[in-house]
C-alpha cells in the first residue's frame, strides 16, 4: 500500500533537484565528446532540420548528399530520446505518481546510464573532442552509448513533468529561465517563494551538474564519469 501511495510533489524537491543534477552531469560528457545534446532535444531537431536544408544548398550536382556523423548523431539522440519517454508510459499503468514508479523509472534510468558507461568503455574511443569537425566518439558502441544516455534524459524528462512541480521536466532549462524571469515575487528576497525558489534550485544543480561532470571527464574519462553518473542515479 505504502509503495502504491502518490506522493506529495512539493516534497520532491531533493530527488527533482538530483534530477536536474544529473541532466547537466550526464549532458557533459555528451557534449565534450560529440557537440550533441542527449537531453536538449531542441537543439538536435534544428540541426536534423538543417541537414536536411543542406540537401538543397548550392547548385545541382554540387550540393552537399552526405549525412554527416554529427547528424547521424543528433538524430539517434532524438530517436532514443523519444524511445525513453516512451517507456516512461509504463508509469501512466502503475501510476505516474506513486513510489513504486518513480523508484522502478529511476532504477531504469540507473541502468541505462551503467549501459551506457560500459559501451563508451568498450568503445576505446576518447573523451573530449578537440573541434566539431573531429568528434571523439564515431563508432557503432559510441551510438550506442548515446542512445542509452539520451534515453535515460528522455524518460527522466517525462517522470519529472507527470510530478507537475516547479521543476518542471528537469531537463530543460528554457522554459524554467522565462518562468521564473516572469515569476511576480522574484525579488521578494526577504521570504521564501516556492515557485520562484525551486525553480531557482533547478538553474542552481544542472549547473552544478556540468561543472562537476567536466572536471570527472578530464580525469577520469566518459565511461568513469558514467559510472559514477551510475552511482548518483542509484541513490535517487
Amino acid at each position: 500500500q505504502y509503495l502504491l501511495q502518490d506522493v506529495d510533489g512539493d516534497k520532491s524537491a531533493a530527488p527533482l533537484s538530483a534530477y536536474c543534477f544529473m541532466t547537466g552531469f550526464v549532458n557533459s560528457v555528451i557534449f565534450s565528446a560529440v557537440f550533441v545534446w542527449c537531453a536538449f532535444q531542441t537543439g538536435n531537431t534544428v540541426q536534423l532540420s538543417l541537414a536536411i536544408a543542406r540537401l538543397f544548398s548550392g547548385p545541382p550536382g554540387q550540393r552537399d548528399l552526405s549525412f554527416h556523423l554529427a547528424d547521424q548523431q543528433a538524430l539517434c539522440s532524438l530517436i532514443t530520446f523519444i524511445l525513453g519517454a516512451t517507456i516512461a508510459r509504463i508509469g501512466d499503468k502503475i501510476g505516474c505518481k506513486t513510489r513504486a514508479w518513480l523508484v522502478l523509472g529511476t532504477f531504469i534510468q540507473c541502468i541505462c546510464t551503467m549501459a551506457a558507461a560500459i559501451a563508451i568503455w568498450k568503445s576505446g574511443q576518447g573523451s573530449v573532442a578537440d573541434v566539431r569537425d573531429n568528434p571523439a566518439w564515431s563508432n557503432a558502441l559510441s551510438f550506442v552509448c548515446i542512445g542509452f544516455m539520451s534515453a535515460s534524459m528522455g524518460l527522466q524528462g517525462i517522470m519529472g513533468k507527470r510530478l507537475n512541480t516547479q521543476f518542471t521536466t528537469t531537463v530543460v532549462l528554457t522554459t524554467t529561465w522565462c518562468e521564473l524571469m516572469v515569476e511576480p515575487s522574484l525579488f521578494h528576497i526577504r521570504r521564501l517563494v516556492k515557485s520562484r525558489d525551486h525553480k531557482a534550485v533547478a538553474i542552481v544543480f544542472l549547473f552544478l551538474g556540468g561543472f562537476i561532470g567536466r572536471a570527472l571527464l578530464d580525469q577520469i574519462g566518459s565511461a568513469g564519469t558514467l559510472a559514477i553518473g551510475t552511482g548518483i542515479r542509484f541513490i535517487i
